[in-house]
């Protein structure tokens, strides 16, 4: 007997465990549901054409990371994922008014909608090489892992499914969505879950990392543009012109500040200035200076308190700025909100996470709830079943033109997403 099934059985012996020196607790008809699958001879073939696919499923995940999807353009890579639909026989096919790729499975009975997600988009500004160079058995390029190792999963699925002959009770909405990066600010997953939007009874994405991490917990954050503008001029010439420059850094002291004594304390919240631009030349007076912020907290109203704070540091940075200032007009300050993430969390006791948990035990992962900023978000912050889990392998550098990723038994991957999907729609 292998070390996953001795785990398993001692699983199946208890009515509950604690995994990983969490509280996460897997009640026993859930452990039964998983075992009960994974013994369906049609899982059985399923599994074994996962494995099979392998090449396939490679193929796809390099060519479709070679199609540049940066912010706000994933319509290359959109029409290439919809095209992989169509050629596998979704019943549906539909690309909605934002972008999403939609591809509907319709199950025996149709009653409830379970969606599979994987985001198109990548953090990379246009231009990035995309190219993906193989060494040895490991994959570089841009985006490899986070995320189009999840579209490749989904394409994987959709074939097995058809090839082997399952049917689900439920319907299945494959997605291929957009907008999870950056200033996305999950554009995608929140059109989908707008008022009038298409029917979605518990939410599964796929995104990167371990099967052993399942995202549970929403994290929130709040993202602002702040821009100072002023008439502009020369260094010399003009010296006593309202400085936007001056005023941002002096906007950006008060504001650090402020924010690290209120982050000493209390619920885990963040702050960080990614992007400052603006000016044209070290002797020019800039006309315009900006930043862009972000702020995480576990909590939604440590995000309003963190917002207040940050009007106080910019409008007190303004008011200083424009009083020593020498000549010519005042600056004037906008503030922008460019992000809005909500916070959530779903217990560990909800049939789906359950479900997770018991199913990536199954593949001896030992699991572990946490809380992350996904397309998951948004479902979770509504109450809506929610889980993210990992695209498996094994990978590192993300967000970076050195990432990588190697099919270190990728397919359990799969396999795994096949036994939620199936479990929580019912087979």
């Amino acid at each position: 007997m292998n070390f996953k099934k001795i785990i398993f059985l001692i699983i199946f012996l208890f009515t509950n465990i604690s995994i990983a020196q969490q509280d996460i607790v897997i009640e026993r008809k859930y452990t039964v549901e998983i075992e009960r699958l994974v013994k369906n001879k049609k899982i059985k073939a399923a599994f074994a054409k996962i494995k099979e696919l392998e090449p396939k499923t490679m193929k796809r995940h390099i060519s479709l990371t070679e199609i540049p999807s940066p912010p706000f353009k994933e319509s290359k890579r959109a029409a290439a994922f919809a095209n992989h639909f169509k050629e596998l026989g979704v019943d549906s096919l539909w690309i909605d008014s934002e972008g999403n790729v939609l591809g509907l499975f319709k199950g025996s009975k149709g009653n409830r909608t379970i969606a599979l997600d994987a985001h198109l988009d990548t953090v990379f500004p246009d231009g990035t090489d995309v190219k993906v160079n193989i060494k040895n058995d490991t994959l570089f390029a841009p985006g490899i892992g986070d995320d189009t190792r999840g579209l490749s999963m989904i394409l994987t699925l959709i074939e097995t499914m058809k090839t082997t002959g399952i049917k689900p009770k439920g319907n299945i909405l494959f997605i291929g969505s957009v907008g999870e990066e950056g200033l996305g600010d999950l554009r995608g997953v929140k059109h989908l879950f707008r008022d009038g939007g298409p029917k979605i009874d518990s939410w599964i994405a796929i995104d990167g990392g371990s099967i052993g991490r399942i995202y549970n917990k929403a994290l929130g954050s709040y993202r602002y543009r702040v821009t100072f503008k002023g008439p502009g001029g020369h260094s010399w010439g003009s010296f006593g012109l309202a400085n936007p420059h001056h005023a941002l850094g002096e906007a950006i002291s008060n504001f650090v500040i402020n924010a690290n004594k209120f982050t000493l304390e209390g619920p885990k919240t963040s702050y960080n200035v990614g992007v400052i631009s603006g000016g044209t030349s070290i002797n020019s007076v800039p006309f315009e200076s900006s930043m862009q912020i972000d702020i995480r907290s576990v909590e939604p109203y440590r995000l309003d308190e963190m917002e207040i704070l940050l009007k106080s540091a910019i409008q007190k940075a303004l008011d200083n700025q424009n009083k020593i200032k020498r000549q010519g007009p005042n600056l004037t300050l906008e503030l922008e909100k460019i992000g809005n993430r909500p916070s959530g969390e779903l217990s560990s006791s909800v049939p789906l996470i359950q479900r997770t948990i018991s199913a990536a035990t199954y593949f001896g992962e030992k699991p572990i709830l946490i809380r992350g900023s996904t397309n998951s978000n948004i479902p979770i912050s509504k109450g809506i079943p929610s889980v993210t889990i990992g695209c498996g392998g094994k990978g590192g550098k993300v967000h970076s033109l050195d990432e990588w990723w190697i099919n270190e038994e990728g397919y359990k991957a799969i396999q795994m997403a096949l036994l939620i999907v199936l479990s929580e729609t019912g087979f």
